[in-house]
């Protein structure tokens, strides 16, 4: 393979379609790294996607749909029969399973559903029934349990017996559990496999393990698995019983696509992750959502200027430091954003403690005001040589650093107890009110001071 080649993935991958070399493919997939596969699977034709999904064996094609990301899985998941999307999606672990299903629409999801393997479309269907984020939707149902009433020997059987799927799972412990399924004890492989045959596992296993409820939220499970060295924990439902395990990889993998997700609607991308392979009317969609509100709001914090459009003229001046303090009043702002994000999504403060973030945040505003407004103010003095100018400015950038710093510390609160989402709606509004309360004390403070600047 050439260099040139091996920089441009998705050409060898159309050569080896074009040659239909099955076992070619297969090796070429298994030795591409994951991102270099998403990227070569993104520049690809439909044609050739579909080529893929079809000539591979189910259980190849869904090691493929694991390795990339979610939005391209789904679509290339919609470009072949629905049969064949089941049989994909039966071979996939249960969790990745679920995170799929739940990209597609009610009615195509269940469409799939009724083809896959009734025992996966049951799993499927229970973790699907779980919001987003918190632990019945994050475990996995592959898992080793037993009876109590088990001993060593029955076990070991088991294992034997059933060895080829097991070794797919990730075993470290068997679940002890009740007729009824009730989890009351975990037992490790090392004190089984050390154990005599006959030995009750009730005497080998460890009592009362940890474990956390089906509907924990992901904040909760992120703060289990930093107080606990463990790499997975089971999971019970209302009444007790064992329904799955929360591996600690998912947990840190699921805080990460939070951040990601809540970035992007910070940068007001509707619905999450988007893909340059996603269609053009999609991925316009989304971005407009927000873009064309935004234009009314700006046209508000633009109608201050023109209500003072005389100051402005006389005063021409002014024109340079408006935008100076709308932009460090916005950044000031967004940091306070950013940090009542950060901690909702951890849980450490709820939406109606907005008093107490707005006097946390006016310490640092006022502190960050006063030091801002004074280095603006006295540029604007040593430009001009006017003392009453420098006031202007420093008076107009100490208030709106206090007041960006308020409303984003607090619009996030505000916007949670209200049921939306503070990552998607925060930033517009909080740039439209920082705009229109700096050009607003600027231009209103130069009125009072007209005399004085001209």
């Amino acid at each position: 393979m050439t260099e040139e080649m091996e920089s441009r993935p998705w050409e060898q991958l159309e050569e080896i379609l074009e040659q239909g070399d099955l076992q070619e493919l297969t090796q070429y997939i298994d030795e591409l790294p994951a991102d270099e596969m998403a990227r070569a699977l993104s520049r690809i034709s439909r044609e050739d996607q579909k080529e893929i999904v079809r000539i591979l064996d189910w259980e190849d094609a869904a090691d493929l749909f694991e390795q990339v990301p979610d939005s391209l899985a789904v679509d290339l998941l919609r470009q072949v029969s629905t049969g064949d999307a089941a049989k994909v999606l039966n071979q996939m672990q249960s969790n990745e399973r679920a995170d799929l299903l739940a990209e597609f629409d009610d009615d195509e999801a269940e469409a799939i559903l009724e083809k896959m393997q009734p025992e996966a479309a049951a799993d499927a269907r229970l973790l699907t029934s779980y919001p987003p984020g918190v632990a019945g939707g994050l475990m996995i149902t592959e898992y080793l349990w037993h009876y109590e009433t088990s001993v060593v020997d029955d076990v070991i059987r088991d294992f034997r017996e059933h060895a080829e799927i097991y070794s797919d799972y990730d075993v470290q412990y068997t679940y002890i559990v009740t007729e009824e399924m009730v989890l009351i004890g975990v037992l490790r492989l090392r004190d089984l496999l050390l154990s005599p045959n006959k030995r009750k596992i009730a005497d080998i296993m460890i009592r009362n393990p940890l474990y956390v409820r089906d509907n924990t939220p992901l904040t909760e499970l992120g703060a289990f698995f930093d107080e606990h060295e463990l790499m997975g924990v089971p999971v019970a439902d209302s009444d007790g019983r064992l329904i799955g395990i929360v591996r600690r990889e998912d947990v840190d993998d699921a805080l990460i696509d939070r951040s990601d997700s809540d970035y992007l609607k910070s940068q007001g991308i509707v619905g999450g992750e988007e893909l340059r392979s996603m269609s053009v009317w999609r991925r316009s969609s989304r971005r407009l959502s927000w873009l064309s509100i935004n234009i009314v709001l700006n046209m508000i914090a633009a109608s201050v200027i023109a209500a003072y459009q005389d100051t402005l003229s006389a005063v021409i001046v002014l024109a340079v430091f408006l935008p100076i303090i709308s932009d460090m009043s916005g950044c000031s702002g967004n940091q306070a954003v950013a940090v009542s994000i950060r901690e909702l999504s951890l849980g450490l403060v709820k939406p109606f403690e907005v008093f107490r973030v707005w006097t946390k945040e006016i310490s640092v505003g006022l502190i960050n005001g006063l030091v801002l407004g004074l280095l603006l103010g006295t540029a604007a003095f040593l430009w001009k040589g006017n003392v009453y100018l420098g006031i202007v400015i420093a008076s107009a950038m100490a208030i709106n650093t206090v007041v960006a710093v308020s409303i984003g510390g607090c619009i996030p609160l505000l916007l949670k107890w209200m049921k939306s989402d503070p990552a998607l709606a925060s930033g517009p509004i909080l740039t439209t009110i920082t705009d229109m309360c700096g050009f607003l004390l600027v231009l209103s403070f130069a009125t009072m001071m007209l005399a004085k600047l001209q």
